[in-house]
């Protein structure tokens, strides 16, 4: 449910760039397509002084790596990485393995936000290790949508540090080691892609965390639990109709924490779909801008072509969330509403999204109502066959290009 969205804003831009690892890093089966993606999101709020809100990385999944039965999964930011190698039928004709490994910088962040405003003296910078083993089990094989289960294993280690403007007598948390199991079921799935055009997800899940230290930090004012306990689930359908290319999305997510903590609250906010494997969006609002103990969010997303050649795409989205804050981080008012707007430009090789969003009971200094502005990319790699067997030249070049950005 993570995602390392970095909170410092004197990063240079290939710093930020690292600031999210998104859905590959967390997925309940082993993904049998060849993909080789690059993936960009940026929130800009204009109410206020947040922390950056951005993600950027390099996706790569290759079945047959090295052999037939092994799948390498790789994202790849400029300071963290994540990576599974899955063995096919490992444990039985129906049962997979997964090891992982992933580390890095800034993944372990966290940034303070209370009513709506960010504090960057209860902000520090965190950097972790980590590796995990995982089974993957079909239920059904030979059915149509598919039943998988998943039970993993994580040993992660975080070390947090300073950064300019952490407070000096702000305390922070201990370096510590969690040891983390998940379990879920998932009917169908979705591809880690911006705005799929066809998917179906019902899913439940547990993941409890277990750390090796624990006690306050801060000002004495807050706490790491030793551990905590957390349950979830999701519906989600996507559709694309074939004739016309209207599609919409619809989604349903609900969870709970048992003993939460800053840490392992559930955190809504902003419009970076692919900042978790299950983001927790809310249009206007900062970028987990609110940390829940229970919470249920209900988002509508609709995309309508313009002109015939459906290049051009409008797209309005709709969300709602009730949540049950995290003690020490209370709001008033239980419900968070928020509604975004935008155009989408979609070739073969190219998604990028532009769009603006309001927030209507997010806090700021003049009250209640935020706006933001958000632009996602999604290049595909694969179908943008850079390279070419024609002779070298600018013109070329230009073509190349201008062929990749229109088909």
């Amino acid at each position: 449910m993570k995602a390392a969205v970095i909170p410092f804003r004197r990063l240079p831009l290939v710093l930020w760039l690292a600031a999210g690892l998104a859905a590959p890093s967390a997925v309940a089966q082993i993904d049998p397509i060849k993909r080789d993606l690059v993936q960009m999101g940026y929130n800009a709020d204009f109410e206020g002084h947040p922390p950056l809100a951005a993600y950027g990385f390099y996706y790569r999944n290759q079945p047959d790596f090295l052999q037939t039965n092994l799948t390498l999964r790789l994202a790849i930011a400029p300071v963290y990485m994540d990576s599974e190698l899955g063995i096919l039928q490992a444990l039985g004709e129906n049962t997979d393995l997964g090891i992982g490994f992933a580390g890095g910088a800034y993944a372990d962040s966290y940034y303070e936000i209370d009513h709506g405003t960010f504090l960057p003296s209860q902000s520090f910078a965190g950097y972790s290790a980590e590796v995990s083993s995982s089974i993957y089990h079909r239920f059904n094989p030979g059915a149509l949508i598919p039943l998988n289960g998943m039970l993993r294993g994580i040993a992660h280690y975080s070390i947090y540090g300073r950064n300019d403007d952490t407070a000096s007598n702000f305390q922070l948390p201990p370096n510590h080691g969690t040891f983390s199991v998940r379990t879920g079921l998932r009917w169908g799935g979705r591809e880690p892609t911006l705005y799929p055009d066809l998917a179906m997800e019902l899913s439940i899940w547990y993941e409890g965390e277990f750390r090796t230290d624990s006690g306050t930090y801060g000002y004495d004012d807050r706490r790491l639990e030793p551990n905590s306990h957390r349950f979830w689930s999701e519906a989600f359908l996507a559709y694309t109709f074939p004739e016309s290319q209207r599609a919409f999305f619809i989604s349903l997510t609900g969870g709970a924490v048992v003993d939460p903590d800053r840490f392992s609250a559930y955190r809504l906010g902003g419009f970076l779909p692919l900042s978790a494997e299950f983001p927790l969006s809310l249009p206007g609002y900062y970028y987990q801008e609110l940390s829940a103990r229970r919470f249920l969010l209900a988002s509508a997303n609709y995309i309508q072509p313009i002109g015939a050649s459906r290049h051009w795409n409008l797209t309005v989205n709709a969300s709602t969330a009730l949540v049950d804050y995290l003690y020490g981080l209370e709001q008033p008012g239980d419900w968070n509403n928020g509604v975004s707007g935008g155009i989408i430009y979609k070739s073969s090789n190219w998604k990028v999204m532009a769009g603006y969003g309001y927030g209507f009971e997010a806090i700021r200094s003049h009250g209640q109502g935020a706006n933001s502005i958000g632009i996602l990319m999604q290049l595909d790699l694969e179908k943008a066959n850079f390279i070419q067997d024609t002779p070298p030249g600018l013109w070329r070049g230009v073509q190349n290009v201008f062929d990749v950005l229109t088909h």
